[in-house]
């Protein structure tokens, strides 16, 4: 079978496998206390050019959305997010289960606009009902989106300006950030996000880790008991050593952007073919994930040979599929499945 459902179907890329034998009878302290997670973090402040970020390893992408909004909101409030969002969309709730509503506003192509993040903010404190409310308390935006588009550095400066307008904090989800950073049509870059959010971070998951995410606080402005209530949630290894020797893996002689940019070649290189070949896109995508209009019928004898992941419905005989790339794609089998197209 062909794979390109999404981005972590594969395990882990070889230098981490490599590491974590190479250290694996060392003896280090446990919770994120260890000498590689120490160094991983330096690696991280200086890629973000943010000598002073605050930097934590969690197990997971929703581990990680779920603790950042609950530790930085009050518990009369929520989080602002475009309807497509994940945290809105694919985390089964888990936001709400923390006690705190995702408020949505209208997204296009999977982003948020600065202008209808303020309308939806004036009109919260315009309403003279507004005490009886969940109370707008951050913004989450994710880079790359749910449909793979990118946020350009003026649009996330004009949301940042909104954020600071209604003293609420901008907060990027990463899972895919590799991918973002490494598209051949960004101008953002890793020191803009980390100029530009409060909190932010950096997937380890879906670009080249077993598991893991790099949470970056980056105006001194990590919630109090912050590491304590990571554990509350569940989003703590004891054996925290194994994240922070994939990070500093990651971080390591450019292998994050190097895996990121591998997987932005295969994309060009399946996105190119499929252009070739007349097939209509979805929209477009500059990242891994691609979004092709096929046939119902195709769609059924494809999903034979190939994992692929549905999207929307176009009417009673199209549906958009979703072809993702990452680091780990070969370039036989992205010429594997647009022979089978």
């Amino acid at each position: 079978m062909l794979a390109f459902a999404c981005d972590y179907m594969e395990g882990a890329h070889e230098k981490i496998l490599k590491r974590l034998e190479e250290t694996n009878y060392e003896k280090e302290p446990g919770y994120g206390n260890d000498s590689y997670c120490e160094s991983a973090k330096e690696k991280i402040r200086r890629a973000c050019k943010c000598p002073e970020a605050d930097i934590y390893f969690l197990t997971g992408g929703t581990q990680t959305n779920a603790v950042v909004i609950d530790t930085m909101l009050q518990k009369y409030e929520g989080v602002v997010a475009a309807c497509t969002g994940h945290v809105n969309v694919h985390e089964a709730g888990a936001i709400e289960y923390t006690g705190h509503k995702v408020l949505t506003v209208s997204s296009c192509e999977g982003k948020m606009e600065a202008g209808r993040l303020r309308e939806f903010l004036q009109s919260f404190w315009q309403d003279g009902s507004h005490e009886h409310m969940v109370f707008p308390g951050m913004v989450y935006l994710s880079h790359p989106t749910e449909y793979g588009t990118l946020y350009g550095k003026e649009e996330l400066l004009k949301i940042r300006k909104v954020c600071r307008e209604f003293k609420i904090p901008l907060y990027l989800d990463g899972a895919r950030l590799g991918y973002g950073l490494m598209s051949r049509h960004t101008d953002v870059t890793l020191a803009d996000i980390a100029e530009i959010c409060d909190v932010f971070y950096i997937g380890g998951t879906k670009v080249g880790a077993l598991c893991g995410e790099a949470v970056v606080f980056t105006k001194n402005n990590t919630p109090g008991h912050f590491l304590t209530m990571v554990k509350q949630h569940g989003a703590m290894l004891a054996k925290g050593r194994l994240l922070g020797i994939q990070f500093d893996t990651l971080f390591t002689d450019g292998l994050y952007c190097e895996l990121g940019a591998h997987a932005i070649g295969m994309a060009e290189r399946l996105k190119a073919g499929l252009a070739e070949k007349g097939y209509s896109f979805y929209l477009d995508s500059p990242t891994n994930q691609q979004f092709v209009i096929l046939p119902n019928a195709q769609i059924r004898k494809l999903r034979e040979e190939v994992y692929l992941d549905l999207w929307d419905k176009v009417d009673e005989d199209h549906t958009v599929v979703r072809f993702a790339t990452s680091w780990a794609t070969r370039a036989e089998d992205v010429d594997a499945l647009l022979a089978l197209l």
